[in-house]
């Protein structure tokens, strides 16, 4: 402490500097929920076996900005304009597989997807779909995503395609609970 300082004018400064670095942490912070990646919940049993109820996830909201969806990815997405006509939220988040991306066909016959006129294989789902879907062939810009628990989802089957814009990113990574940690 110099001859000019006194206590308080240091305590003054302290709480100035930490301030700061708090603002700039919480400024980063935000950056990189909003742009780079952020945390979600699984609430609903759709994604079962997957994904349980209650699985807190990564959400990585970059790599699709330099290259596209894959099939098989896990997206967290904002609803279709069908299922806010049917009174969910704009800002409520879906969590789906991509089974079909533009210009491909998808039918569900006798418990099989079939992409492309392929049997999907499909070792991650609860229980083989108990219903039928006609052909459809998926539109431009967008994508066709289900549930991995087939007949306990409110997917592409019931309400259609997913525009691509509407991907929030890709799940990669469960962090909780401890025993489900890992990659997705």
């Amino acid at each position: 402490m110099t001859i000019e300082e006194t206590p308080k004018t240091s305590w003054k400064k302290q709480v100035k500097e930490n301030l700061v670095t708090i603002a700039i942490a919480l400024t980063i912070a935000l950056l990189i929920r909003v742009f780079i990646a952020e945390p979600r919940y699984i609430p609903s049993e759709s994604m079962l076996p997957t994904l349980a109820v209650g699985d807190r996830l990564v959400i990585e909201k970059v790599s699709y900005n330099f290259q596209p969806v894959h099939r098989g990815d896990i997206i967290v997405f904002q609803p279709p304009r069908q299922l806010q006509v049917r009174g969910y939220k704009a800002d409520q988040a879906f969590i789906k597989r991509v089974i079909a991306k533009e210009g491909d066909t998808v039918t569900v016959q006798n418990g099989i997807v079939y992409v492309n006129s392929q049997p999907l294989q499909e070792n991650y789902i609860a229980q083989l779909p108990q219903y039928n879907m006609s052909l459809v062939t998926v539109p431009e810009g967008n994508l066709f995503v289900m549930g991995d628990n087939r007949n306990n989802s409110n997917d592409s089957h019931i309400w259609g395609f997913l525009p691509e814009s509407n991907i929030i990113g890709h799940a990669v990574f469960c962090f909780w609970p401890f025993g489900r940690i890992g990659s997705i």
